[in-house]
């Protein structure tokens, strides 16, 4: 009788096991199947340590909040957006602001199955910075990718970031992010901005880290060098090297 019971228990328990099997392989495959929007919007916040951008720090090596909306058109490619930050650079500079607001579109896309592209415009507007020139600055770009790679060039139309006769400024950007071991990716970047007659101001960057989605949040760790000191606020050299880290969440 306890033989047979043992059986029993492990037949009903390979058929529950195999039902398992086949309801879970049903759900991916629905999943899979499951017709993507046309029309998608999400959400994005997110914490950092410093607010790096090109290398410099925004944020006076202080921590910023951050957050924005993106929309996107899936048969088509185009997407617009914006998205926010807290800031210290504009008050360090004279000016009378503590949000950058930025806003772009574009569009995105593959030329073959394994090559993407990215073109767009992006506004960067500081509301009232007071400064001369002002700060508010329209770049152009475009970007190319294969596998974990991307190359993007980036071209001001107006004058960069306050700095005067800057117009025609760029910046190349190079990255690579790989997922290296369960979930955690690899992050390396190297650029160069050029600041249009502006030579001692111009400056090459780079960036070392780590991002790990655990679902509820994704995280990410990165060390940030440059190669300048020129840009400085309240005695603090803002390209210095250091460490950064972000905790944010897409919904």
């Amino acid at each position: 009788m306890k033989s047979t019971n043992l059986t029993l228990i492990a037949a009903l328990t390979l058929a529950f096991a195999s039902m398992s099997a086949s309801v879970a392989q049903a759900q991916d495959a629905a999943a899979a199947a499951a017709p993507v929007p046309d029309n998608q919007i999400s959400y994005n916040v997110a914490l950092t340590s410093d607010y790096r951008y090109r290398g410099i720090s925004q944020s006076r090596l202080k921590p910023a909040l951050q957050g924005g909306v993106d929309y996107v058109n899936n048969p088509t490619g185009l997407y617009v957006g914006t998205w926010a930050s807290s800031i210290k650079w504009i008050k360090d500079s004279g000016g009378d602001d503590n949000v950058e607001v930025d806003i772009y579109g574009g569009k995105r896309g593959e030329i073959t199955k394994d090559v993407t592209y990215d073109v767009g415009g992006l506004y960067y507007l500081y509301p009232s910075n007071g400064l001369t020139p002002s700060a508010n600055t329209f770049e152009l770009y475009a970007q190319i990718g294969t596998g974990p790679f991307s190359l993007k060039y980036s071209h001001s139309t107006t004058n960069l970031f306050g700095f005067a006769d800057s117009k025609n400024s760029g910046y190349v950007d190079a990255q690579y992010n790989q997922d290296v071991y369960d979930g955690y990716t690899l992050n390396l970047h190297a650029g160069h901005q050029k600041v249009k007659n502006t030579s001692a101001s111009s400056y090459s960057d780079y960036k070392v880290g780590v991002t790990k989605d655990f679902g509820v949040v994704t995280v990410a760790l990165a060390a940030v060098f440059t190669n300048t000191d020129a840009y400085v606020g309240r005695g603090k050299n803002l390209g210095k090297t250091g460490a950064v880290l972000t905790i944010s969440k897409t919904f």
